[in-house]
């Protein structure tokens, strides 16, 4: 019942490709956003925080399809990367956006608090020393926030793994391509005999989920003791 056979062995890799991923090329901007929620001041702040955390509200079939009319072949922007030569439709590469649009409102939310939590009087000090704001959120504001920074990148990670309505909508279910865990437990679950295949792949899910939130609290609480020691 344990033994993985090498298509379950081929969407787990992908799984993991496809998150870890999502989870690189977002965190910049999560960074960016996360600190300008926090410490930004300008009109149409409550927007970009609606518009940021709308894919957690949203069905995730909604968000797949809105992927999939603006990225698709014939879509404003697809078509323009179509050109260039860019395909995300139908690719593992399109499986890696939709899992990032869906795992990035939980990456900024962690970063934005670790952010506001930070005391505004450590960074003032830095200006008075002569730093400007981008040399003050590098050695100030970056290394007091690593905590949550990490936080919210396993947690972007662990929902990237799971990812499974907007990914199969932008991308469908196509086997060593777009098929990942969520999609491969789905296709199991619809074929007959599938049932121990599908559990064995949900029983990975989650130990490979469990893994990465158990390693961001060691990270969290190790950034924590490592801050409060320079503190």
């Amino acid at each position: 019942m344990f033994s993985l056979s090498d298509d379950e062995w081929i969407a787990i890799g992908l799984s993991l490709r496809i998150a870890t991923f999502a989870t690189l090329l977002s965190l910049p901007l999560g960074i960016l956003v996360g600190l300008l929620l926090a410490r930004g001041r300008f009109p149409g702040k409550s927007l970009l925080d609606g518009l940021v955390h709308l894919p957690l509200v949203l069905p995730p079939v909604v968000t797949g399809l809105a992927l999939l009319l603006l990225f698709g072949r014939r879509g404003p922007i697809g078509s323009i990367l179509a050109d260039m030569g860019i395909v995300l439709a139908f690719r593992w590469t399109g499986a890696v956006l939709a899992a990032a649009v869906m795992a990035f409102p939980l990456m900024v939310r962690a970063i934005r608090l670790s952010i506001e939590g930070i005391d505004p009087r450590l960074e003032a000090a830095a200006g008075t020393l002569g730093a400007n704001r981008f040399w003050t959120f590098l050695l100030v504001t970056l290394p007091l926030a690593a905590p949550g920074i990490l936080v919210g990148a396993m947690l972007a990670f662990a929902k990237a793994l799971g990812e499974f309505g907007a990914t199969i909508t932008f991308v469908s279910n196509i086997p060593g391509e777009t098929q990942t865990i969520s999609a491969a437990i789905y296709s199991l679950t619809q074929t007959p005999g599938g049932d121990f295949s599908a559990l064995r792949l949900a029983i990975m899910a989650a130990a490979i989920a469990l893994a990465a939130l158990i390693v961001s609290e060691l990270l969290q609480r190790r950034g924590v003791a490592r801050v409060s020691g320079l503190a």
